[in-house]
């Protein structure tokens, strides 16, 4: 791979009980499990990290979409929902993505969201290891 961008972090401590820092950046975080884990949900989660950087890169692709097919989506936004799960093979992940893009009719916008679904490159490297639902909310 060709990288046009690359990031480092690094995480000390515990894991989830501890320290997360991005480097050449200012993300420095004290991480935390979820008060549902057992622990004190005072800090970031991984799965909190994951649904910010995978909604901010979908609208992305969202917004590249729609300008190649000459749709405002100006006032769009999108919610990724981050489900940490477990199952007798331990633990997994699944996203839910809710597009909203007022002014446009329901199935233009599902369109829409299916095309960028194709394009995100956090779909690309979820897809067939993760179950990833994209919907569009009523606008």
């Amino acid at each position: 791979m060709d990288a046009v961008y690359t990031t480092e972090a690094l995480s000390t401590g515990a894991g989830r009980d501890g320290r997360s820092v991005v480097k050449d950046s200012d993300l420095d975080f004290t991480m935390t499990a979820p008060k549902e884990m057992g622990g004190s949900g005072e800090g970031a989660n991984p799965e909190q990290l994951f649904a910010a950087g995978y909604a901010a890169c979908y609208h992305s692709a969202l917004k590249a979409v729609a300008k190649d097919k000459g749709v405002d989506v100006e006032n769009s936004s999108v919610g990724a929902r981050v489900n940490l799960g477990k199952n007798d093979e331990g633990f997994y992940l699944g996203v839910d993505l809710e597009v909203t893009i007022p002014g446009v009719e329901d199935d233009k916008a599902q369109e829409l969201a299916d095309a960028a679904h194709q394009m995100c490159p956090y779909s690309k490297a979820t897809r067939g290891n993760i179950e990833v639902n994209v919907g569009v909310a009523q606008d």
